[in-house]
């Protein structure tokens, strides 16, 4: 069994103003997870800075939904990573399926995000993901490596295990994604972590949290947590209300642990 921690987190994505989100934050403030789980939230950008700072010496990590590449400079509407790190963000959430598919993402601002988060001292939460069309080709391995690779291209050895890693169907996500069956997600995160591996060599390759994010919820969370390659789960909605994200955290460590 490996030795990872198990990662378990949400996006509150364009959700929850800043009452609602401090109110959230001071709950899970007193929530103590299991030994072996690492819950992280994220917030968004509004508040960001009350979030973390509710939730600073907890074991909560909290994240920011996106970042730009530069420390500064005329992006009107932009925030720097700079800015993320000044907040007391964790790690960065980069490259999920709605930023690529509406705001213009692609692998090389995923990559240069990489980078820019690195450099100030967070973890990037890498998302890939497959299209419904890309799934029913049958090319998914392809296109995930391909964003796999290119996201991690240059990424120094040493700072290799500072990378998280969320495979997200996007055929999967949203309020009308359908569930992806446990067998088929099991071969996708096998065929992931040997890309990882090829990436980052044999010790990081397998050191780097490799989460599942897709129509998680309370009833299938369990089941996707169970699988040998999966390192955690991304939630979406389902975790959105705190009762129910302590919740699933308690029933996936419960079952990581008999599992293994």
């Amino acid at each position: 069994m490996h030795s990872r921690p198990l990662w378990i987190g949400t996006s509150w994505k364009m959700n929850k103003g800043p009452a609602a989100a401090i109110e959230a934050a001071r709950s899970l403030a007193a929530f103590h997870p299991p030994v072996g789980v690492q819950p992280f939230v994220i917030p968004p950008f509004t508040s960001l800075r009350d979030v973390c700072a509710i939730l600073e010496g907890t074991s909560v990590l909290v994240g920011a939904q996106n970042t730009h590449w530069e420390d500064e400079g005329a992006w009107t509407g932009e925030i720097s990573p700079v800015m993320l790190a000044e907040c007391g963000a964790a790690l960065v959430e980069i490259g999920h399926s709605e930023r690529r598919a509406h705001f213009g993402e692609t692998d090389r601002t995923v990559n240069l995000k990489v980078h820019a988060v690195l450099r100030h001292g967070m973890r990037p939460l890498v998302c890939i993901g497959d299209t419904a069309e890309e799934h029913a080709f049958g090319v998914t391995h392809d296109v995930l490596a391909r964003q796999l690779r290119i996201a991690l291209h240059g990424v120094p050895p040493a700072l290799m295990g500072q990378v998280l890693v969320a495979y997200e169907p996007v055929w999967a996500i949203g309020a009308g994604g359908r569930a992806a069956d446990a067998t088929f997600v099991a071969h996708a995160h096998a065929r992931l972590r040997a890309v990882l591996v090829e990436i980052a060599g044999e010790e990081a390759g397998h050191e780097i949290p490799l989460l599942y994010g897709g129509s998680v919820t309370r009833d299938n969370a369990c089941g996707y947590a169970r699988i040998a390659d999966v390192d955690g789960v991304f939630i979406g909605r389902a975790a959105w209300n705190v009762a129910d994200f302590r919740q699933i955290i308690g029933s996936v460590a419960h079952e990581h642990v008999a599992s293994g």
